[in-house]
């Protein structure tokens, strides 16, 4: 069987065979007893368990927080991995985030603390100040934010310490051909995915691994067979062009965030908010397609633009409109051993606005995700696509109302003509996060509230805080 290799606090680390859905986490309490790592919630939200990952990229090195509690260990192979432990300097001098935090008081019971280190290490190394959202995904209960702030602020000030080397030559080292383990494959190129999965169907398919996590830490499923695809350059690939932008289903949200930022703004506002940075920097747009969660934030922004899935299977490839991906519940239009390559968004003007509705602003599941691409020409709707999460068993867009909208004055009376229709679109259901009739209150108040912003430049709210509701 074969072998997975990677770096841990510099040092080189070889696997043979190892489980394929062993979590990061684990290897490095059971394993390798560095103990600083912390197990809190083990789904991705509290940070406690936050690492570093380096990893080239296009020739470059990256550093990225992860969450390794739902970090797979093939997910590491040729990528280098920083604990908390591993940051300081051989005499025993402390990073200078370790220092701040001892300076500025960040620390009661210094559970999360480890997960706060690794978090503002790796902003420190990438040169990010932005810390309300480098820091949403780590939580404390004891000590408060400010003075961690005050620490991370202090912290950026400082130039990077001397001890800790570039290791992109070793890395690079690392790269090689297709892995084969037991139950799992890791392929080095799309054509041997490609090739793989269409003579293994029932496979599971790991990108990112934040939501097939916690289909291991918590509900204790079995994954095998297991085929991990981060290694694929082909399917993170972002291609700009005249017509359009392609995607590949392999791309981060974190840099989908980045690349839609100067074309759809709001979009990239609302991928803000999507989990914390951790999950962002893991996560991929293809999995939250192919995931078809009916709350799933990227699929109604998608639908709203008109973008157009790329399937392939083999050597084969189809193109669909996103819409008529989801057929009904965990159901979509993919055949066995085919799956999402990439996705492409239409070139558009920018009348797109997002809204995600959640009772926390960060790092919150949403109760409903709506989005409105309403075209106005000479005071009337000459074109309409509304689509929202959260309102029915998978992302849908809302086609009555396009039409009780399209041809007609853009103005308040015809507004709520179109609000009645919301009830002939959707039919919502009662849960933890809403019930149908908020829901259904939500959306038509979303539709108001998107008109007046359109309208009136002084109610305009977009990019700067949608609140949560």
């Amino acid at each position: 069987m074969g072998q997975i290799r990677f770096l841990l606090n510099g040092e080189d680390v070889v696997l043979d065979n190892p489980n394929p859905t062993e979590t990061l986490l684990d290897f490095l309490r059971e394993n390798r007893k560095l103990k600083g790592t912390k197990e809190g919630c083990n789904e991705g939200d509290c940070g406690a368990c936050t690492v570093s990952i380096a990893a080239l990229e296009g020739g470059r090195l990256t550093h990225r927080a992860l969450n390794a509690c739902i970090l797979f260990l093939p997910q590491l192979h040729g990528k280098s991995v920083r604990t908390v432990e591993g940051i300081s300097a051989p005499d025993g001098r402390l990073h200078p985030v370790q220092q701040a935090l001892v300076e500025f008081h960040g620390s009661q019971c210094g559970f999360c603390t480890p997960g706060f280190v690794m978090s503002m290490y790796t902003a420190h190394r990438d040169g990010r100040q932005d810390f309300d959202d480098v820091l949403a995904g780590n939580l404390c209960r004891c000590t408060g934010y400010a003075p961690i702030i005050r620490a991370a602020e202090a912290a950026a000030k400082v130039a990077q310490p001397d001890w800790l080397a570039d290791e992109a030559d070793q890395l690079a080292a690392m790269a090689g051909g297709d892995i084969t383990l037991d139950g799992a494959f890791l392929p080095a190129t799309l054509d041997s995915f490609a090739d793989w999965y269409a003579e293994n169907p029932d496979a599971t398919i790991v990108g990112g691994a934040t939501d097939l996590g916690l289909w291991v830490t918590k509900l204790m499923r079995n994954l095998l067979p297991t085929v991990f695809v981060h290694r694929l350059e082909d399917l993170q690939q972002i291609e700009v062009s005249e017509e359009g932008i392609r995607i590949g289903a392999g791309v981060t949200i974190a840099r989908v965030r980045g690349a839609i930022v100067d074309r759809h703004p709001d979009f990239a506002e609302m991928l803000r908010r999507y989990g914390s940075v951790q999950v962002r920097n893991s996560a991929t747009i293809g999995g939250n397609i192919a995931n078809g969660s009916p709350i799933g934030d990227s699929p109604p922004p998608l639908i709203a633009l008109g973008t157009v899935l790329t399937l392939r299977r083999g050597s084969e490839r189809r193109e669909v409109l996103l819409e008529d991906f989801y057929i009904s519940y965990g159901k979509q239009d993919r055949l066995a051993g085919e799956f999402v390559e990439s996705l492409f968004i239409p070139t558009q003007p920018d009348t797109l606005s997002v809204y995600k509705i959640s009772k926390r602003f960060d790092q919150d599941i949403s109760a409903l995700n709506a989005a409105f691409n309403i075209t106005v020409d000479g005071g009337y709707v000459t074109a309409a696509r509304i689509a929202f999460g959260g309102m029915a068993a998978m992302p849908q867009r809302a086609k009555n109302v396009e039409d009780a909208l399209i041809g007609q004055p853009w103005n308040e009376a015809i507004v709520e003509t179109a609000c009645e229709a919301f009830s002939q679109d959707y039919t919502p259901i009662k849960d933890v996060r809403g019930t149908a009739e908020y829901r259904l209150r939500t959306a038509q108040n979303l539709l108001r509230r998107y008109f007046h912003e359109s309208t009136n430049p002084l109610t305009e709210t977009r990019i700067v805080g949608r609140g949560a509701a």
